[in-house]
């Protein structure tokens, strides 16, 4: 879970707002198939700025920032 810990950390959520705006600079820029991949961006973008990582749930956590904070919190204390 450190991955999930490092997302949900303030360089991760720059990371993926950072990710995002690559992503969507790459596919605007070669333009054709590679919209998709602009489109793809708008996810890492998205997570990042309004603080939601897609992962966590996955592995049984919360899909919220904040949540998910709370949680490995009280994991870490058991």
């Amino acid at each position: 879970m450190p991955v999930l810990r490092f997302f949900n950390s303030p360089a991760g959520r720059v990371s993926r707002v950072v990710l995002g705006v690559v992503l969507i600079a790459v596919g605007v820029s070669l333009g054709g198939w590679w919209w998709l991949l602009a489109l793809l961006g708008l996810l890492p973008l998205a997570a990042g700025l309004f603080n939601f990582c897609t992962l966590a749930p996955l592995f049984g956590m919360p899909l919220s920032g904040r949540r998910f904070r709370e949680a490995s919190r009280n994991r870490a204390r058991r």
